[in-house]
């Protein structure tokens, strides 16, 4: 009051109505002006920005220590599950996130042991501080990690199939083969559990030798007792069961070579008890002894290998170990072998071996092997130097045999054989060992897949065994 009579004395009252006007007009420009109203927008544009890109970069951080958690208890588990590690499983696991230099976030440690089974799990877990998250209010992220490991020797049924035909004799690859088989035996069987491995050893040349023990658990039309080799029918490379209701020929004993010498002693089917089929074995001194003392001998019949190789993986053949324990010639925990294809933890392996490819192979005509006398007469008499002795009629040679297998149909057995391996999820590792392509080919073609496949020369050989054995009873991560 005393303000507007002060001004009204100083200015009088016109000029007073025209300073209350345009104090009025600029209030209301005031209020009504935006310029530079972006300013505040931009501002706390800006500051979202700095907030959501700095979170980003704080879980980033977070992540890469997670990782680097995870991949330090991934590998410290598999080495404490390790059967072959004596350290105590803890230390070995804190050992490790030592080394890292992150002790301080290994949480937890539990292991389980038992015959034949070491299971480890390890926990890790850390807080990550927030650098720049802390300004909407995360100040750390919780990271962590879990991982389990075990090495169990489940159970393994393997059929170590090997080629010791003629061909072997050179280049010392009989005494590779002997090596790399041997190390193969004590790489697999683990003599701590000798009740989950078994390894069936199947020698294979022209023929396979079954041996009078296994031949005695099978119907056979036996004719003599110089060997034991049975023929196989065609259409029983289409499976992988031994026919035990079946009736089998007896192979016949003769010896066949072109340069006539009145030689008995490499007959087609293999007469020597080292030849025979050793089925179901877990001892290792035992399998090693019979490997030591092949000889190269006779021709190639690949499918022939394989075929008795999957039998004794096959449950058919579950009737012949029982048969073999009773007689001795296998031990009483190979019971129940072979098991089901879906019985559980059981693992089905072939390894198959050769260093050629399928030979041509002959039998003598029924008409001349029809008889006792016949039988006496070929046990005593080389084919070819009969022929050549005392046929004087060469163009009826031909009479007096016939070709049973060659290149081709060799070939085609065994690709019956794999296909029917593979259906039954049995694991065929094979090894063309310096063979020819044709040869390398068809292994090939046997194997699981190309990773089962192995090219070997020399005693690179030892180490394709060495690897098939570690692979067949592997450590599993198994979470």
């Amino acid at each position: 009051m005393e303000l507007g009579r002060f001004a009204a004395r100083a200015f009088g009252g016109d000029r007073l109505d025209m300073v209350k006007q345009e104090l009025g007009r600029r209030t209301s420009r005031f209020w009504h002006d935006e310029d530079g109203a972006l300013t505040y927008i931009a501002v706390a544009a800006a500051l979202m920005t700095i907030a959501v890109g700095g979170l980003g970069i704080d879980m980033i951080h977070a992540e890469l220590r997670r990782a680097k958690i995870q991949a330090t208890l991934d590998r410290a588990v598999l080495a404490a599950a390790d059967l072959d590690n004596t350290l105590v499983p803890d230390d070995v696991v804190h050992d490790y996130f030592a080394k890292m230099g992150l002790s301080d976030s290994l949480s937890k440690v539990k292991t389980e042991k038992g015959l034949g089974f070491k299971r480890v799990r390890a926990e890790g877990a850390a807080k990550v501080a927030g650098n720049f998250s802390s300004m909407i209010g995360v100040d750390y992220f919780d990271i962590g990690g879990v991982s389990v490991a075990e090495e169990y020797v489940h159970n393994v049924e393997v059929s170590l199939v090997l080629d010791i035909s003629g061909s072997m004799a050179k280049n010392s690859r009989l005494v590779n083969m002997k090596n790399a088989a041997k190390t193969f035996v004590d790489t697999v069987i683990d003599e701590r559990y000798p009740n989950q491995i078994s390894i069936s050893l199947v020698p294979y040349s022209e023929h396979v030798n079954p041996g009078p023990y296994i031949g005695s658990l099978l119907k056979v039309n036996w004719k003599h007792g110089m060997t034991h080799c049975l023929e196989i029918p065609d259409g029983h490379f289409n499976q992988t069961q031994l026919n035990t209701s079946h009736t089998y020929e007896q192979m016949q004993y003769f010896q066949w070579n072109y340069y006539g010498a009145n030689e008995i002693e490499d007959t087609v089917c293999p007469q020597y008890d080292y030849e025979e089929i050793s089925a179901f074995q877990t001892n290792r001194t035992v399998l090693k002894d019979q490997i030591e003392k092949f000889q190269p001998r006779a021709g190639t019949s690949i499918f022939m290998g394989m075929k008795w190789g999957v039998a004794f993986l096959d449950p058919s053949t579950q009737s012949i170990a029982t048969g073999l324990i009773t007689q001795g010639k296998a031990p009483a925990a190979m019971s129940g072998r072979p098991f089901s294809y879906d019985f559980t933890d059981t693992t089905k392996h072939v390894v198959l071996m050769t260093d050629g490819k399928h030979d041509k192979s002959f039998r003598i005509a029924n008409w001349a092997y029809n008889d006792e006398s016949d039988i006496l007469h070929w046990s005593q008499n080389n084919l070819w130097y009969y022929l050549d002795n005392f046929v004087y009629d060469s163009w009826s040679w031909d009479s007096y045999y016939s070709e049973r297998y060659n290149l081709w149909y060799g070939d085609a057995l065994l690709d019956r054989i794999c296909d029917a391996a593979k259906a039954q999820k049995i694991t065929i590792w094979s090894i063309a060992f310096e063979t020819d392509n044709h040869g390398k080919k068809v292994m090939n073609q046997c194997a699981s897949s190309p990773a089962h496949y192995f090219d070997a020369e020399g005693t690179e050989l030892t180490d394709v065994f060495y690897s098939i054995a570690r692979s067949i009873n592997q450590l599993r991560l198994t979470q």
